[in-house]
Protein backbone atom coordinates (compact mmCIF):
# COMPACT_ATOMS: atom_id res chain seq x y z
CA UNK A 1 0.00 0.00 0.00
CA UNK A 2 1.19 3.48 -0.85
CA UNK A 3 1.26 6.13 1.88
CA UNK A 4 2.36 9.67 2.59
CA UNK A 5 3.94 11.68 5.36
CA UNK A 6 2.21 15.07 5.51
CA UNK A 7 3.89 17.89 7.47
CA UNK A 8 2.47 21.18 8.71
CA UNK A 9 4.91 23.18 6.54
CA UNK A 10 3.32 21.75 3.38
CA UNK A 11 5.85 18.97 2.78
CA UNK A 12 4.33 15.72 1.47
CA UNK A 13 6.58 12.67 1.08
CA UNK A 14 5.42 9.40 -0.43
CA UNK A 15 6.41 5.89 0.62
CA UNK A 16 5.19 2.35 1.27
CA UNK A 17 3.00 1.54 4.27
CA UNK A 18 3.96 -1.38 6.51
CA UNK A 19 2.50 -2.47 9.82
CA UNK A 20 -1.09 -1.33 10.39
CA UNK A 21 -2.94 0.19 7.44
CA UNK A 22 -4.44 3.33 8.97
CA UNK A 23 -3.93 7.10 9.11
CA UNK A 24 -2.55 8.67 12.28
CA UNK A 25 -1.65 12.16 13.46
CA UNK A 26 1.13 13.28 15.81
CA UNK A 27 4.36 15.21 16.23
CA UNK A 28 7.23 14.19 13.94
CA UNK A 29 10.53 13.64 15.80
CA UNK A 30 13.75 11.82 14.90
CA UNK A 31 16.08 9.45 16.73
CA UNK A 32 19.76 9.03 15.80
CA UNK A 33 20.37 5.58 17.33
CA UNK A 34 21.80 2.89 15.06
CA UNK A 35 20.25 0.11 17.19
CA UNK A 36 17.59 -0.20 19.85
CA UNK A 37 14.44 0.23 17.79
CA UNK A 38 12.51 -2.20 20.03
CA UNK A 39 13.33 -0.09 23.08
CA UNK A 40 12.51 3.15 21.25
CA UNK A 41 9.16 1.91 19.94
CA UNK A 42 8.08 0.93 23.47
CA UNK A 43 9.48 3.95 25.33
CA UNK A 44 6.49 5.80 26.86
CA UNK A 45 8.26 9.13 26.33
CA UNK A 46 7.33 8.82 22.61
CA UNK A 47 3.59 8.85 23.32
CA UNK A 48 1.79 11.03 20.76
CA UNK A 49 4.76 11.18 18.39
CA UNK A 50 5.53 9.87 14.91
CA UNK A 51 9.06 8.56 15.27
CA UNK A 52 11.54 8.74 12.40
CA UNK A 53 14.84 6.83 12.55
CA UNK A 54 17.88 8.42 10.91
CA UNK A 55 19.73 5.10 10.53
CA UNK A 56 18.80 3.78 7.07
CA UNK A 57 18.07 0.09 7.81
CA UNK A 58 15.73 -0.81 10.66
CA UNK A 59 14.47 -4.26 11.68
CA UNK A 60 17.42 -6.42 10.64
CA UNK A 61 17.69 -8.21 14.01
CA UNK A 62 13.94 -8.60 14.48
CA UNK A 63 12.09 -8.17 17.77
CA UNK A 64 13.17 -9.68 21.08
CA UNK A 65 10.31 -9.32 23.62
CA UNK A 66 12.80 -9.13 26.50
CA UNK A 67 14.13 -5.79 25.22
CA UNK A 68 10.86 -3.86 25.33
CA UNK A 69 10.51 -0.97 27.79
CA UNK A 70 6.74 -1.09 28.39
CA UNK A 71 3.69 -3.25 27.76
CA UNK A 72 2.97 -1.91 24.27
CA UNK A 73 4.31 0.13 21.36
CA UNK A 74 4.01 3.77 22.41
CA UNK A 75 4.75 5.69 19.21
CA UNK A 76 1.83 6.86 17.08
CA UNK A 77 3.57 6.08 13.77
CA UNK A 78 6.97 4.95 12.52
CA UNK A 79 9.04 6.27 9.58
CA UNK A 80 12.19 4.58 8.22
CA UNK A 81 14.29 4.51 5.08
CA UNK A 82 14.14 0.74 4.74
CA UNK A 83 12.29 -1.82 6.87
CA UNK A 84 14.02 -5.21 6.84
CA UNK A 85 11.68 -8.04 5.85
CA UNK A 86 14.09 -10.92 6.67
CA UNK A 87 15.49 -10.37 10.19
CA UNK A 88 18.20 -12.63 11.53
CA UNK A 89 19.00 -12.99 15.24
CA UNK A 90 18.78 -15.96 17.64
CA UNK A 91 16.61 -14.06 20.13
CA UNK A 92 14.19 -12.63 17.56
CA UNK A 93 10.59 -13.79 17.91
CA UNK A 94 8.97 -11.75 15.12
CA UNK A 95 9.76 -9.18 12.45
CA UNK A 96 9.32 -5.44 12.75
CA UNK A 97 6.18 -5.36 10.58
CA UNK A 98 4.48 -8.07 12.64
CA UNK A 99 5.37 -6.15 15.81
CA UNK A 100 3.73 -2.98 14.48
CA UNK A 101 0.68 -4.94 13.31
CA UNK A 102 0.30 -6.54 16.74
CA UNK A 103 -0.27 -3.13 18.31
CA UNK A 104 -2.04 -1.44 15.41
CA UNK A 105 0.77 1.02 14.59
CA UNK A 106 1.40 2.13 10.98
CA UNK A 107 4.84 2.53 9.48
CA UNK A 108 6.12 4.22 6.33
CA UNK A 109 9.28 3.15 4.48
CA UNK A 110 11.14 4.11 1.29
CA UNK A 111 11.32 7.64 2.68
CA UNK A 112 14.30 10.00 2.34
CA UNK A 113 14.83 10.28 6.09
CA UNK A 114 18.07 12.21 5.64
CA UNK A 115 16.29 15.10 3.91
CA UNK A 116 13.44 15.01 6.42
CA UNK A 117 15.87 15.10 9.34
CA UNK A 118 17.62 18.14 7.90
CA UNK A 119 14.24 19.82 7.41
CA UNK A 120 13.25 19.04 11.00
CA UNK A 121 16.54 20.42 12.32
CA UNK A 122 15.92 23.64 10.40
CA UNK A 123 12.18 24.01 10.95
CA UNK A 124 11.87 22.27 14.33
CA UNK A 125 9.55 19.44 15.29
CA UNK A 126 6.31 19.61 13.31
CA UNK A 127 2.76 18.39 13.49
CA UNK A 128 2.35 15.60 10.98
CA UNK A 129 0.20 12.79 9.64
CA UNK A 130 1.06 9.37 8.32
CA UNK A 131 -1.67 8.92 5.70
CA UNK A 132 -2.57 5.79 3.76
CA UNK A 133 -3.54 5.36 0.14
CA UNK A 134 -7.04 6.62 -0.60
CA UNK A 135 -6.98 9.53 1.84
CA UNK A 136 -7.59 13.03 0.50
CA UNK A 137 -4.21 14.62 1.22
CA UNK A 138 -5.63 18.15 1.10
CA UNK A 139 -8.04 17.22 3.89
CA UNK A 140 -5.22 15.54 5.84
CA UNK A 141 -3.02 18.65 5.47
CA UNK A 142 -5.82 20.90 6.75
CA UNK A 143 -6.26 18.67 9.79
CA UNK A 144 -2.52 18.74 10.48
CA UNK A 145 -2.37 22.53 10.34
CA UNK A 146 -5.42 22.95 12.57
CA UNK A 147 -4.57 20.42 15.28
CA UNK A 148 -2.71 21.06 18.52
CA UNK A 149 0.57 19.35 19.33
CA UNK A 150 -0.18 16.18 21.32
CA UNK A 151 1.55 17.59 24.42
CA UNK A 152 -0.87 20.54 24.28
CA UNK A 153 -4.04 18.60 23.54
CA UNK A 154 -3.64 15.67 25.93
CA UNK A 155 -2.28 14.71 29.32
CA UNK A 156 0.15 12.17 27.90
CA UNK A 157 1.57 11.32 31.33
CA UNK A 158 -1.83 10.10 32.52
CA UNK A 159 -2.11 7.91 29.41
CA UNK A 160 1.09 5.96 30.10
CA UNK A 161 1.24 5.83 33.90
CA UNK A 162 0.19 2.81 35.94
CA UNK A 163 -3.30 2.88 37.48
CA UNK A 164 -2.36 1.65 40.95
CA UNK A 165 0.63 0.55 43.05
CA UNK A 166 2.86 -2.20 41.63
CA UNK A 167 5.56 -3.81 43.80
CA UNK A 168 8.82 -4.93 42.17
CA UNK A 169 10.85 -6.98 44.64
CA UNK A 170 14.53 -6.11 44.46
CA UNK A 171 17.86 -7.50 45.61
CA UNK A 172 18.96 -4.88 48.13
CA UNK A 173 17.75 -3.53 51.48
CA UNK A 174 16.30 -0.21 50.30
CA UNK A 175 12.74 0.68 49.38
CA UNK A 176 12.10 3.13 46.55
CA UNK A 177 8.83 4.79 45.71
CA UNK A 178 8.74 5.46 41.98
CA UNK A 179 6.32 8.06 40.65
CA UNK A 180 5.43 6.65 37.25
CA UNK A 181 5.16 9.39 34.63
CA UNK A 182 5.88 6.88 31.87
CA UNK A 183 8.72 4.87 33.32
CA UNK A 184 10.99 2.65 31.25
CA UNK A 185 11.36 -0.91 32.49
CA UNK A 186 15.14 -0.45 32.57
CA UNK A 187 14.88 2.24 35.26
CA UNK A 188 12.98 -0.16 37.48
CA UNK A 189 15.53 -2.91 36.76
CA UNK A 190 18.45 -0.66 37.73
CA UNK A 191 16.75 0.49 40.92
CA UNK A 192 15.98 -3.13 41.86
CA UNK A 193 19.69 -3.85 42.21
CA UNK A 194 19.56 -1.68 45.34
CA UNK A 195 16.16 -2.67 46.71
CA UNK A 196 12.43 -3.02 46.21
CA UNK A 197 10.59 -0.57 43.95
CA UNK A 198 6.98 0.44 44.60
CA UNK A 199 5.62 1.92 41.37
CA UNK A 200 2.93 4.58 41.98
CA UNK A 201 0.64 6.49 39.58
CA UNK A 202 1.64 9.92 38.26
CA UNK A 203 -0.94 11.65 40.47
CA UNK A 204 0.06 9.97 43.73
CA UNK A 205 -0.07 12.44 46.63
CA UNK A 206 2.79 12.98 49.03
CA UNK A 207 0.76 10.98 51.58
CA UNK A 208 0.49 8.08 49.11
CA UNK A 209 4.26 8.16 48.63
CA UNK A 210 5.08 8.41 52.33
CA UNK A 211 2.74 5.49 53.07
CA UNK A 212 5.26 3.27 51.26
CA UNK A 213 7.89 4.33 53.84
CA UNK A 214 10.48 4.83 51.11
CA UNK A 215 14.17 5.39 51.67
CA UNK A 216 14.12 7.46 48.50
CA UNK A 217 11.79 8.52 45.70
CA UNK A 218 12.45 8.31 41.95
CA UNK A 219 10.42 10.60 39.68
CA UNK A 220 10.49 8.85 36.34
CA UNK A 221 10.70 9.81 32.70
CA UNK A 222 7.60 10.31 30.59
CA UNK A 223 6.06 12.11 27.63
CA UNK A 224 4.73 15.58 27.00
CA UNK A 225 5.02 19.00 28.55
CA UNK A 226 6.15 19.04 32.22
CA UNK A 227 4.18 22.26 32.65
CA UNK A 228 0.88 20.67 31.60
CA UNK A 229 -1.70 21.96 34.12
CA UNK A 230 -2.60 18.46 35.35
CA UNK A 231 1.04 17.57 35.94
CA UNK A 232 1.68 20.86 37.77
CA UNK A 233 -1.39 20.36 40.00
CA UNK A 234 -0.40 16.82 40.89
CA UNK A 235 3.15 15.58 40.27
CA UNK A 236 4.93 18.92 40.67
CA UNK A 237 3.04 19.62 43.88
CA UNK A 238 3.85 16.19 45.28
CA UNK A 239 7.54 16.62 44.44
CA UNK A 240 7.71 19.93 46.31
CA UNK A 241 5.91 18.56 49.35
CA UNK A 242 8.28 15.59 49.53
CA UNK A 243 11.31 17.85 49.15
CA UNK A 244 10.06 20.09 51.95
CA UNK A 245 9.96 17.01 54.17
CA UNK A 246 13.59 16.22 53.25
CA UNK A 247 12.71 13.00 51.42
CA UNK A 248 15.58 12.00 49.08
CA UNK A 249 14.47 12.59 45.48
CA UNK A 250 15.98 11.53 42.16
CA UNK A 251 14.43 12.92 38.97
CA UNK A 252 15.10 11.33 35.59
CA UNK A 253 14.25 13.09 32.30
CA UNK A 254 10.67 14.36 32.81
CA UNK A 255 11.30 13.88 36.54
CA UNK A 256 14.21 16.31 36.24
CA UNK A 257 11.92 18.88 34.66
CA UNK A 258 9.26 18.31 37.32
CA UNK A 259 11.78 18.99 40.07
CA UNK A 260 12.87 22.18 38.32
CA UNK A 261 9.26 23.36 38.22
CA UNK A 262 8.71 22.34 41.85
CA UNK A 263 11.38 24.82 42.94
CA UNK A 264 10.10 27.73 40.89
CA UNK A 265 12.08 27.08 37.72
CA UNK A 266 10.84 27.22 34.15
CA UNK A 267 10.95 24.78 31.26
CA UNK A 268 10.98 25.43 27.53
CA UNK A 269 10.40 23.35 24.43
CA UNK A 270 13.52 22.58 22.41
CA UNK A 271 13.56 23.17 18.67
CA UNK A 272 13.89 19.50 17.77
CA UNK A 273 14.78 17.82 21.06
CA UNK A 274 17.46 15.32 22.02
CA UNK A 275 16.71 11.77 20.92
CA UNK A 276 19.48 9.24 20.50
CA UNK A 277 22.29 7.37 22.20
CA UNK A 278 25.22 9.67 21.46
CA UNK A 279 24.60 12.94 23.33
CA UNK A 280 27.78 14.32 25.02
CA UNK A 281 27.22 15.50 28.59
CA UNK A 282 29.83 17.11 30.84
CA UNK A 283 29.79 16.57 34.59
CA UNK A 284 30.75 20.04 35.83
CA UNK A 285 31.89 18.64 39.18
CA UNK A 286 34.61 16.43 37.72
CA UNK A 287 35.11 17.76 34.20
CA UNK A 288 34.48 14.29 32.79
CA UNK A 289 32.44 13.95 29.58
CA UNK A 290 29.93 11.12 29.29
CA UNK A 291 28.09 9.83 26.24
CA UNK A 292 24.43 9.59 27.13
CA UNK A 293 21.12 8.19 25.92
CA UNK A 294 18.40 10.84 25.67
CA UNK A 295 14.77 11.24 24.67
CA UNK A 296 13.21 14.58 25.52
CA UNK A 297 11.71 17.63 23.85
CA UNK A 298 11.74 20.04 26.82
CA UNK A 299 14.55 21.40 28.99
CA UNK A 300 14.95 23.18 32.31
CA UNK A 301 16.01 26.83 32.09
CA UNK A 302 18.98 26.78 34.47
CA UNK A 303 18.91 30.55 34.96
CA UNK A 304 15.34 30.31 36.26
CA UNK A 305 16.63 28.26 39.22
CA UNK A 306 18.86 31.06 40.53
CA UNK A 307 18.19 31.45 44.25
CA UNK A 308 16.43 28.08 44.51
CA UNK A 309 19.34 26.31 46.18
CA UNK A 310 20.16 24.25 43.08
CA UNK A 311 23.45 24.13 41.25
CA UNK A 312 23.79 22.79 37.72
CA UNK A 313 25.87 19.61 37.69
CA UNK A 314 25.70 18.54 34.05
CA UNK A 315 25.55 20.38 30.73
CA UNK A 316 24.90 19.22 27.18
CA UNK A 317 27.97 19.96 25.05
CA UNK A 318 25.94 20.24 21.84
CA UNK A 319 23.70 23.12 22.90
CA UNK A 320 24.68 23.95 26.53
CA UNK A 321 21.26 22.99 27.90
CA UNK A 322 20.93 21.90 31.53
CA UNK A 323 21.40 18.16 31.96
CA UNK A 324 21.55 17.84 35.75
CA UNK A 325 21.00 19.69 39.02
CA UNK A 326 21.62 19.06 42.71
CA UNK A 327 20.30 20.92 45.74
CA UNK A 328 22.81 22.40 48.15
CA UNK A 329 20.90 21.53 51.33
CA UNK A 330 18.15 19.05 50.50
CA UNK A 331 18.80 15.44 49.33
CA UNK A 332 17.50 16.20 45.84
CA UNK A 333 19.22 15.49 42.52
CA UNK A 334 18.14 15.00 38.93
CA UNK A 335 19.43 14.40 35.42
CA UNK A 336 17.84 15.15 32.07
CA UNK A 337 19.19 12.05 30.33
CA UNK A 338 18.78 8.30 30.89
CA UNK A 339 21.30 6.66 33.25
CA UNK A 340 19.75 3.23 32.64
CA UNK A 341 20.86 3.56 28.99
CA UNK A 342 18.82 0.93 27.19
CA UNK A 343 19.54 1.35 24.37
CA UNK A 344 22.76 3.28 24.63
CA UNK A 345 26.06 3.61 26.48
CA UNK A 346 26.45 2.43 30.07
CA UNK A 347 28.60 5.38 31.16
CA UNK A 348 25.96 6.85 33.43
CA UNK A 349 24.72 4.02 35.65
CA UNK A 350 26.88 5.55 38.41
CA UNK A 351 24.04 8.00 39.02
CA UNK A 352 21.95 5.32 40.72
CA UNK A 353 24.85 4.67 43.10
CA UNK A 354 25.20 8.41 43.66
CA UNK A 355 21.52 8.62 44.64
CA UNK A 356 21.88 5.68 47.03
CA UNK A 357 24.90 7.36 48.63
CA UNK A 358 22.82 10.53 49.03
CA UNK A 359 20.07 8.49 50.72
CA UNK A 360 22.56 7.02 53.19
CA UNK A 361 24.08 10.39 54.00
CA UNK A 362 20.60 11.68 54.78
CA UNK A 363 20.05 8.84 57.24
CA UNK A 364 18.04 6.50 54.98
Amino acid sequence: MQGSLVLEDGTVVGGLVFGARKTVYGELVFNTNMTGYCEALTDPSYRGQILMMTYPLIGNYGVDPTTVESSEIQVTGYVVREACRTPSHPTSRMGLEAFLQQYGIPGLERVDTRTLTLRTRTRGTMRAALAVEGDNLDDVARTVRAMLFPDQARNLVAEVSCRGPIVHTGQGPLTFALIDCGVKKSIIDNAKTFGTVVQLPWNATSEDVLAVKPDGVIIANGPGDPAHPDVVRNTVRTARELADRHVPLFGICLGHQILGLAFGGKTNKLKFGHRGGNQPVKDLRTGRVYISSQNHGFAVDAASLDGSGFAMTHVNLNDNTCEGIVHGELPVMSVQYHPEAHPGPHDNTYLFSEFVARIRRSGG
